[in-house]
């Protein structure tokens, strides 16, 4: 969870960029078709992730997740990816490729090792547009976004930006994507709808709308009767003011304020 700013280091504090290297360190994302297609057929798509089998100089031997099938490929052409999210050595532009291709939606995100500076990190957001984050580091070691929030590693950051914005452009879903892959909730597609068309409301008795009976002969259906007079009943008991009031109340408890003071800032990467 994140913290207001403070002073005391954490019992375990991430000092080491190492430390953020998990058991997943055998996984790489493909930056660019290979081979290009003016050559041949690309055997490998940008985006895809492969299983990483062996490192040998300028060509890595990989295992495609989806065919299970091994080939070599340039290691300029691949980046590794740690916790299904963290990008080592891709840069901005590529990100946004990255993030731009099928399958990935609003709030799909990665996170991005500077190839230039170890240790330094951007997040990278999909909104209407790609919008990158600056992560810094406070001397105890702690990521932060905005100062006032502060996290003990990236992966509690992530964590928390998924369950609420908390002044990103918008809360973070799922990891970026390939081309191949479906969002992981993706939706089924709805059954067809199935309209009367000879249905007339003004031809309806108003006492059928309120009717709880199971009636086969009533043309409104139990479950649109039973919610009319669920909503009757409740409306019935409170006068407009009171409906106006508890809308009011009810919209300002889903807003959130940014702090007016300049604690509350989001650094907004520009290299």
């Amino acid at each position: 969870m994140g913290n207001i700013m403070r002073g005391e280091s954490a019992k375990e504090t991430i000092n080491t960029d190492s430390s953020l290297k998990g058991p997943e360190d055998d996984m790489v994302v493909v930056l660019q078709d290979y081979p290009s297609p003016d050559i041949s057929e690309p055997i490998y798509r940008m985006g895809e992730k492969l299983r990483l089998i062996a490192q040998e100089a300028y060509w890595w031997r990989v295992r495609s997740i989806q065919t299970q099938k091994e080939n070599y490929i340039p290691n300029s052409h691949v980046a590794k990816v740690y916790h299904g999210w963290l990008f080592e050595g891709v840069e901005r532009q590529k990100a946004e490729e990255l993030l731009s291709l099928p399958g990935n939606r609003v709030g799909s995100f990665l996170v991005r090792e500077s190839a230039r500076e170890r240790g330094l990190y951007s997040l990278s957001v999909k909104h209407r547009s790609v919008k990158h984050y600056r992560i810094l580091r406070l001397d105890n070691s702690w990521y932060y976004i905005s100062p006032r929030l502060t996290f003990q590693c990236l992966e509690d950051m992530i964590n928390h930006y998924c369950d609420a914005s908390d002044g990103l452009c918008c809360a973070l879903t799922s990891p970026c994507q390939s081309s191949t892959t479906p969002p992981p909730d993706a939706a089924p597609a709805a059954p067809p709808v199935v309209m009367r068309r000879n249905f007339d409301w003004k031809k309806i008795d108003s006492k059928q709308l309120v009717s709880t009976e199971s009636c086969g002969d009533n043309m409104v259906s139990y479950g649109v009767r039973n919610s009319i007079a669920a909503y009757l009943s409740f409306s019935g008991n409170r006068n407009p003011a009171q409906m106006r009031s508890a809308s009011r109340k009810k919209k300002s408890k889903s807003m959130y304020a940014l702090p007016e003071n300049g604690h509350g800032t989001i650094d907004y990467e520009d290299f």
